[in-house]
């Protein structure tokens, strides 16, 4: 059975995506950026869209049951090249050993600095709260 996530029912994405969509155990987060509700994209220092963007997986995987801790797979977008060594910081800040599998790449967007999906594995007993 495939499930639909989305954290704030009331205020669903602005593009035709599912914030997430469960599978079984298996939760595939959308990419997320450093978004505000009711804002939009919020442009902002490296570090402070790296943590909105990580706020906002954190907020979808627990609609779903699940924390960071549950994430097994991530894959990063970053404008800049040259922002892998601190985003490489940030990284090992938010996330603990062992590490989920990741994939790193430049992307193109002019607008945000940095773009973060991501694959969870929910908990035994995860029970979505949407």
């Amino acid at each position: 059975m495939i499930e639909h996530i989305e954290p704030d029912p009331d205020n669903p994405p602005p593009i035709p995506l599912s914030s997430a969509v469960r599978v079984g155990r298996l939760l595939f987060v959308s990419g997320q950026v450093s978004t505000e509700p009711g804002v939009g994209i919020v442009a902002d220092t490296f570090d402070g869209e790296f943590h909105r963007t990580i706020r906002n997986v954190e907020q979808i995987l627990a609609a779903a049951g699940a924390t960071l801790r549950d994430v097994v797979q991530v894959r990063a977008f970053l404008r800049d090249e040259e922002a892998r060594p601190r985003f490489n910081e940030l990284y090992a800040q938010t996330f603990q050993p062992p590490y989920p599998a990741r994939t790193t790449v430049g992307n193109h967007f002019s607008f945000i600095q940095v773009e973060i999906d991501c694959v969870a594995v929910l908990p035994d007993g995860a029970d979505p709260t949407v």
